[in-house]
């Protein structure tokens, strides 16, 4: 009977460094490997790879890469890999790197061709270019079409956004969200960065000290109170909706989710009926005892207090509310608690500004 999704299970070690995880992922959609510098991340997608040495078992869909008896060697396992650097050859254009990944493979295993990574990655217009002639975004965007065209069964994806700067991450993030609703292969991604895990993962797995915090999916993972990973300052909801009404003489956009729905800003104009994940910092939530639509904030919503945890810093309590089924972070003092004299059941009010919130 085969396996379902992943089974990563890994002991390694190497000087004052051990990795043991145990995980069993999705099989498709993107799991981030979440955590701060050191934490492991790159080492477990190593051992994933095949490039580091360890002593467990790896099987994807179903097919075992490795266990007790069987150890499938680096450039045998059907995986693709996206480093921080994108290493393209200097001396071709972006077509003849592409041809390189797409010739690599062999023509009974080809699965992705060199159209459709051009389209999903917007590249025709750079097909002649050679590397130095590309934008940092514009190289990351050839590297990962060229592993795409090896047509693997995993792609894993080692920081690739860290060397980009601002404006880059922002034009490429597009492309791999149209990626993620594309690609019918599990790609894990490694990342210290909050917003690229919120804006482009299904799956997070939270590591420290190369053993995991915590692991599920995206919105119920990032919606717990205790914070597993001490990220109270950061600490986000993902909230998916779709795009239900513009207003454009505010600039702004109404998104339903399950549950109610929310204004914000967005200056990318989406239509109507376009699905959206919205990002809502913790820190940027307000709770009320009751609607005041005498003030400025653009979205009160009924919520009810599912429960609250205080934060490693003293003074300080994460409180988790359900609008309807959705679940939101507000991060508030722990006097504000006493005050509005907070409990779980309590019926409240959420306030949140439309301009804090990310799309």
């Amino acid at each position: 009977m085969k396996e379902p999704g992943i089974l990563a299970r890994f002991e390694t070690g190497f000087e004052r460094f051990r990795l043991e995880v145990d995980l069993e992922l999705p099989g498709d959609g993107v799991t981030a490997l979440f955590g701060h510098s050191g934490c492991g991340k790159t080492t477990l997608l190593r051992c994933i790879a095949g490039l580091q040495a360890s002593s467990g078992r790896l099987s994807v869909n179903g097919d075992v890469w490795q266990d007790s008896n069987t150890s499938v060697p680096v450039h045998k396992r059907p995986l693709a890999y996206v480093f921080q650097e994108t290493s393209l050859f200097p001396h071709l254009s972006v077509s003849g790197n592409l041809d390189f990944g797409y010739r690599r493979t062999p023509a009974a295993q080809r699965r992705i061709h060199p159209q459709q990574v051009i389209d999903w990655l917007g590249l025709g217009h750079l097909m002649e270019r050679r590397p130095e002639r590309l934008s940092g975004g514009e190289r990351q965007r050839v590297a990962i079409a060229r592993a795409l065209l090896n047509s693997p069964r995993l792609l894993l994806m080692d920081e690739p956004l860290s060397a980009l700067d601002q404006a880059s991450k922002r034009d490429i993030f597009p492309y791999l969200e149209t990626l993620r609703d594309t690609l019918d292969i599990p790609v894990i991604y490694v990342s210290h960065s909050a917003a690229e895990v919120a804006r482009l993962a299904d799956y997070i797995v939270m590591m420290d000290q190369g053993r995991v915090l915590a692991e599920g999916g995206l919105q119920e993972t990032l919606a717990r109170p205790d914070q597993p990973f001490a990220l109270e300052h950061d600490a986000a909801v993902i909230v998916p909706a779709v795009i239900r009404e513009r207003d454009d003489q505010w600039h702004l956009c109404r998104a339903e989710f399950e549950g109610g729905s929310l204004w914000f800003r967005d200056d990318r104009q989406p239509e109507t009926g376009t699905a959206v994940r919205l990002q809502i910092l913790a820190r940027d939530v307000s709770i009320a005892l009751a609607a005041n639509h005498d003030q400025s904030f653009q979205n009160l919503l009924p919520a009810r207090v599912t429960d609250m945890a205080a934060e490693q810093r003293p003074g300080l309590t994460t409180v988790r509310l359900h609008v309807g089924e959705t679940a939101f972070l507000a991060r508030i003092t722990s006097r504000a608690v006493h005050q509005l004299g907070l409990a779980p059941g309590m019926a409240v009010c959420l306030q949140i500004k439309s301009v804090v919130i990310v799309e």
